[in-house]
């Protein structure tokens, strides 16, 4: 497998409904994958409820990658996700992520820092698999 990169595994992981969350996650994320968003950590289960979560909210949208760097197993990004949600309103979070990549390419290891750029105070941590429940649909 050739190596992942955010663009790729955001865009299956939300926005592209021809895969599972699960498939999705399998394609770009070890079986110990761990992420901690804004100081909040999540395992891999956590991470995908949250995921499966987030796509019963969003009706498109989008990720712009604005820097990225690769050193060896090393990742590192800021990038920009826009989404649409169902009920019309939009949400955008600029984002900073630093990562480790498994040998065979998917990532192993998130940590990441978001910024709201536009959204509601109850979208603001629509990164964060801890809360799920202060998500508006």
């Amino acid at each position: 497998m050739t190596r992942t990169d955010i663009k790729a595994a955001i865009t299956d992981l939300i926005f592209n409904s021809g895969l599972t969350v699960q498939e999705a996650a399998d394609r770009h994320f070890t079986p110990q994958y761990r992420q901690r968003t804004d100081g909040q950590w999540a395992d891999r289960a956590g991470f995908v409820e949250h995921i499966t979560h987030v796509r019963t909210m969003v009706a498109g949208g989008h990720i712009e990658v604005h820097d990225e760097l690769y050193d060896g197993s090393t990742y590192a990004d800021r990038h920009t996700v826009q989404i649409t949600k169902k009920n019309g309103s939009t949400v955008t979070m600029e984002v900073y992520v630093f990562a480790d990549l498994a040998p065979d390419g998917r990532f192993s290891r998130i940590e990441e820092t978001t910024l709201m750029l536009q959204g509601s105070d109850a979208d603001r941590n629509i990164g964060s698999a801890r809360q799920l429940l202060n998500l508006n649909t």
